[in-house]
């Protein structure tokens, strides 16, 4: 007779419900980030019955980025701006505050720019791809493509080559460079300015578009009141005077415009994407002589502010109707930005100011058009306005008839000019605010996918009898007050409290239960391990309101270099020894001299690579080790260390497939999981090295817990996900760590970087994942487990996971019209994506079961 192997039901179940998390998360993104329309082709003047385009001021335009450039750097007291100060002070330059929208990223902010629209948020997403041209804007119409179209000059950039992705083909002379390269403050613009003098003395372009990284990776690595920030921003203040004084002196650059701008802020800890003050308060400077004749007075240093809003506050998206007019050409077609009223005293008739805010007008009035009625003849009814759109429409109706009862030859008055003014600023609100129309029934029937995964995650726990409810109330209790916590933009923004606290009541409902229990020496390592806890959430500030506020790291362990230093080599001891105790079977002088090459190579990258990365850890006896480690590149470290991890793990992978016993197989995937630390430590800030101590601590608090799969499985949850936020995690897009994403990597590989980073930001939870799956194996021995023993635990995390994505879809459709929807939902949404795909599917499901088998073997 033949016997078939039938699948148990809760494995049939478990299956189905892990393979509807990519579905469901697929069809939710469809909705929810849908890829925005745009006019095509270039803008071209209509025929005005006000007469033909005003002249233009200029016809040349340096357009300088500096990254990052926050507010208050440029106009503050203690800046390092002085120069520029001075030209504001002198009436050639006029200072605005540029808000930039979430998410305050740079490809996003780029393409708002230079189009004068509200990029996609899926932009923040494929700007993580260099590689990347789906986000092209060679086909749209931009400020670029105007100053291209005119034939007066060639289009000149050098730095970020963002701007190369975004407009391939465009420039007819670059030099571009990475921006996440985060490390590399000097370099990076000295590749820039060195082509400033030639072109300055170049007289064929009529654009030149230069975009500076150092300032930017400053703050990502010392936060903005870092020991090199101010030195930075005198260095681009020069830059600033360099170019100032050729204007002045060069005839061919008379009428040429200056404007150099930040395309976002960063927060006190040096980071941005999200949407604090900081993060979105840029500084934007016009410079020219001719400014001198239209500039008003203004306060210089400014007084410090606490929202960063300094002078006049514009959008962004302002600069593309405002350089079109004073570049002279037409506003470009998806363009919500509105006229700078300030420089509509460069031309004193006012036929000329009405016929500008009127091109201004009748653009965006395209858009409401294309928007709301398909391309078609757009009437709306004005006694009785459906919509806001619709009332929009009819108020520039009245604006209109006003406009064409001016006799010829009068000129429109101060009234019109204010109301015209006051029509366009509302419609860039409405517009923008309307900017994302989403596909709810793609986001509903994500949610129902997500809901049949929960259902379906509850019966595959439901089947395995051994599971009691009893046993599962915390874990409930767990995911029902993280799923409420979803709705809340508070609690999204600081949700590493939740886990912090969870975690640190877990662990000591754990040690009371023990008690009746209890030694003297598992009470010891009962109070150790919450002493470990506590340093561990104490760690890393993180979250977005409080970050930059003081913390371990920050207050006593970056401050103090050799404190660091033996934090980091006493991890590094602790694990070589136990790596040591794993190879105990392999000779002692081969086995020694193994673990003693492969923690030497790991230490000496981490050193080189703390010396390039943020050289003041680095001194008194870690700097004489780095000059005795000199020699190879940080890449060649790097591949050393992973080959030589690589290597290593063969010895007790052999263990497992060809010989040992129980013991020594068990012994085996601890070494594998110590290899793994070597690792982790390789792929985390040097800062953060002493948590996987702390980590080491509380799991050896946990094995002596004789704790059951339940068990075993909460602690694995609340360990994961408090492990990433002490590391520096947290849900905003500013809290991704790109420093060791490459790592042994020679250029931009998508697929090698992309690992790279998620197993350098999910360090910790990955740790965890190896952690329960050894301690699960111990479970099944000691207490003679059926083979369900994996299964009880992913099913479990299974619950979690598709019930958090269901809460997290439900929260995100319920407030898309919330003012947070973009700046704290949406990215927390990716970071949902991030967990249930790369943590639970990828690490918890695939990785986490083949060590199961591993250790079963």
């Amino acid at each position: 007779m033949i016997r078939h192997h039938v699948f148990p039901v809760s494995t049939v179940l478990l299956v189905a419900a892990n393979l509807l998390i990519p579905v469901a998360i697929g069809l939710f993104a469809i909705g929810f980030f849908p890829y925005k329309p745009f006019l095509p082709g270039l803008a071209e003047y209509q025929p005005l019955e006000y007469g033909p385009p005003p002249k233009a001021p200029f016809d040349r335009l340096i357009f300088m980025v500096i990254d990052a450039l926050r507010s208050d750097f440029v106009y503050t007291n203690g800046s390092g701006f002085e120069f520029t100060q001075g030209l504001i002070s002198k009436g050639v330059a006029i200072p605005y505050t540029a808000h930039a929208t979430s998410p305050t990223i740079t490809m996003p902010r780029i393409k708002a720019i230079t189009t004068g629209s509200t990029p996609s948020f899926l932009d923040a997403i494929l700007s993580f791809d260099e590689a990347d041209t789906s986000s092209t804007l060679a086909v749209q119409d931009t400020w670029l493509a105007q100053m291209k179209a005119k034939g007066t000059g060639k289009l000149v950039m050098y730095g970020d080559d963002t701007w190369l992705k975004l407009f391939p083909g465009l420039f007819d002379r670059v030099d571009g460079t990475s921006s996440f390269f985060v490390s590399d403050f000097t370099e990076v613009d000295n590749n820039v300015t060195r082509h400033i003098p030639e072109e300055l003395r170049n007289d064929d372009w009529n654009t030149m578009v230069l975009h500076y990284l150092g300032l930017d990776h400053i703050g990502h690595k010392t936060g903005p009141r870092g020991p090199n920030m101010i030195p930075k921003q005198r260095e681009m203040d020069q830059i600033v005077r360099q170019i100032y004084e050729a204007m002045e002196k060069e005839a061919h650059l008379q009428s040429t415009l200056l404007v150099f701008c930040g395309d976002h802020g960063m927060n006190d800890a040096g980071n941005h994407g999200a949407s604090s003050p900081g993060e979105t308060s840029a500084a934007l400077v016009f410079v020219s002589p001719k400014l001198k004749s239209i500039s008003k007075h203004v306060k210089v240093p400014a007084d410090f502010v606490g929202d960063f809003q300094y002078y006049s506050v514009v959008e962004q998206s302002d600069l593309a109707p405002t350089l079109a007019a004073l570049l002279g050409f037409p506003v470009p077609k998806n363009n919500l930005g509105s006229f700078m009223s300030d420089f509509l005293a460069f031309w004193p008739d006012r036929h000329d100011k009405l016929q500008i805010l009127v091109r201004n007008a009748r653009q965006i009035l395209d858009i409401v058009t294309a928007t709301y009625s398909g391309g078609k003849q757009y009437s709306p009814d004005c006694n009785r306005p459906g919509s806001s759109a619709e009332e929009l429409a009819c108020e520039w109706q009245q604006i209109s008839k006003v406009a064409e009862q001016i006799p010829e030859g009068g000129e429109p008055d101060d009234d019109w000019m204010r109301e015209a003014s006051k029509w366009l600023s509302k419609a860039q609100t409405l517009m923008s605010s309307m900017a994302s129309n989403y596909d709810m029934p793609m986001l509903i029937y994500g949610e129902l996918a997500a809901t049949a995964a929960s259902v379906v995650a509850v019966c595959a726990v439901a089947a395995l009898a051994s599971i009691t409810a009893s046993s599962l109330a915390p874990f409930a209790l767990i995911t029902l007050l993280y799923g409420i916590m979803m709705f809340a933009s508070s609690y999204v923004e600081e949700e590493q409290h939740f886990w912090y606290w969870t975690t640190s009541a877990w662990l000591l409902y754990l040690a009371i239960r023990s008690v009746p229990k209890a030694t003297y020496k598992s009470f010891a390592i009962s109070l150790f391990a919450l002493g470990a806890m506590r340093i561990t959430r104490g760690w890393n500030q993180t979250g977005q309101k409080f970050a930059g506020e003081p913390d371990i790291v920050t207050n006593f362990v970056a401050p103090n270099p050799p404190l660091l230093w033996s934090l980091v080599i006493s991890t590094y001891a602790v694990f070589s020894m136990e790596l040591f105790h794993g190879l105990r079977n392999i000779p002692t002088t081969i086995s020694g001299s193994v673990v003693v090459g492969l923690v030497i190579s790991a230490i000496s990258f981490k050193l080189a690579f703390a010396n390039e990365d943020a050289p003041e850890l680095v001194v008194g006896f870690a700097r004489t080790l780095v000059h005795v480690f000199d020699g190879p590149s940080l890449m060649n470290r790097a591949r050393a260390v992973f080959l030589g991890l690589g290597l290593t793990s063969l010895y007790p992978l052999y263990t497992i497939f060809v010989q040992g016993s129980k013991a020594s197989k068990a012994e085996a995937m601890r070494t594998l999981h110590h290899l793994y630390t070597l690792f982790a430590l390789t792929q985390s800030r040097v800062t953060n090295a002493p948590l996987f101590l702390l980590f080491h601590a509380i799991y050896l608090y946990l094995g002596e817990l004789s704790l059951g799969p339940v068990e075993i499985t909460i602690s694995s949850l609340v360990l994961q996900f408090s492990s990433f936020f002490a590391m520096g995690g947290s849900n905003a897009l500013s809290g991704v760590d790109l420093s060791n994403a490459y790592n042994g990597v020679s250029g931009f590989n998508v697929i090698a970087v992309g690992i790279l980073t998620f197993l350098s930001n999910w360090a910790g939870p990955i740790w965890w994942t190896w952690a329960s799956t050894l301690l699960l194996l111990r479970s099944r021995q000691s207490k003679q487990t059926k083979d369900y023993t994996y299964r009880q635990h992913a099913a479990i995390l299974t619950v979690f996971v598709t019930l958090a994505l269901a809460f997290v879809m439900a929260a995100c459709t319920a407030l898309r019209t919330h003012l947070f929807i973009w700046t704290v939902f949406s990215p927390k949404y990716l970071y949902s994506m991030a967990w249930s795909l790369g943590q639970h599917l990828a690490v918890n499901m695939v990785f986490g079961s083949i060590l199961y088998r591993l250790g079963c073997i």
